[in-house]
């Protein structure tokens, strides 16, 4: 099972009922943070959820509504006691941002690892996630996110004993690994059927719509995406800032076949979005708007 939360849902600037850019996901004991915007404390603090298990966080790019909120948190991690490596992955330049941002807090009791993004897809496994970053189309340097659980075949009994595996081994290739006894060496292929849908999040902001964007949220079950505007007439102003319409995140959504669309980082100007959303869905009937705090649990699917 994964826990989402879309922990800040604001564009360019933090208004009182909407904190800037950030998502947190939690799976099996590690949190995963997208971006960190102004405000993220608060809204971590406000779900009651910790600060002290995130492992990872991922950077988009380095406007400032994305990573404003990082000095604080690495400063409040730090006063959590916390000692565990913390990984960052981001675009090219990452370690020289953070550290000029770490002038505000320099002593930390944790090491910080770098991954810097230079490619235009990239595969990550880290904490039990997969991590596929993917480059869109902003005006600066910008990746999107699909997080993925992945899940192994199921267990086949008759397989392991057409095998003549003997059933001590049996939970160990069960669970991925292989065993080696003398000369024989068994793989967790030997008793597993073939792998099973796992679990698929993709987010991303700060984007023109782009083939990258369609193909990486194939069959996601919930594509997070930005609308910055809703209103028909700024179709012009989305494609000069670079940025997306409602309309356009629903047909990529439509063109994945995801199973749910939220929309997120749109413009501060905008009011009653919701009165947008009945023409959203008539390009995509799973639509609605992401809220700051809005959560989901997200689990395997039985075939």
């Amino acid at each position: 099972m994964l826990d989402v939360c879309l922990l800040g849902t604001g564009g360019m600037m933090p208004l009182p009922y909407r904190w800037l850019t950030a998502l947190m996901t939690r799976y099996n004991g590690s949190s995963l943070l997208i971006d960190c915007g102004e405000g993220t404390q608060i809204a971590v603090k406000e779900q009651g959820w910790s600060f002290k298990p995130i492992d990872v966080i991922c950077f988009t790019h380095y406007h400032a509504d994305h990573i404003s909120g990082l000095p604080g948190l690495l400063l409040t991690m730090g006063n959590a006691e916390r000692s565990e490596p913390l990984t960052m992955i981001g675009p090219k330049g990452l370690e020289r941002v953070v550290g000029a941002l770490r002038t505000i807090a320099p002593e930390l009791p944790f090491e910080i690892r770098y991954i810097e993004l230079t490619s235009p897809e990239e595969e990550i496994e880290i904490a039990g996630y997969h991590i596929h970053a993917f480059r869109v189309n902003h005006n600066i340097t910008c990746y999107g996110y699909s997080i993925e659980i992945p899940r192994g075949g199921r267990f086949q009994v008759e397989q392991a004993k057409a095998n003549a595996i003997p059933q001590k081994y049996w939970s160990i290739l069960q669970h991925g690994q292989t065993v080696e006894d003398g000369e024989k060496v068994y793989t967790p292929d030997m008793v597993l059927g073939p792998p099973r849908k796992g679990i698929k999040l993709t987010y991303c902001t700060d984007t023109r719509p782009t083939e990258s964007i369609e193909k990486a949220a194939k069959d996601s079950d919930l594509f997070i995406c930005e609308g910055m505007y809703a209103e028909k007439e700024k179709l012009a102003k989305a494609k000069q800032y670079k940025h997306m319409t409602f309309y356009e995140a629903a047909e990529l959504a439509k063109k994945a076949s995801v199973q749910e669309l939220w929309l997120t980082h749109f413009s501060p100007s905008l009011v009653h979005a919701e009165s947008y959303m009945p023409a959203v869905r008539e390009i995509f009937s799973n639509a609605s708007l992401g809220t700051d705090g809005r959560n989901i649990e997200l689990d395997f699917k039985e075939e």
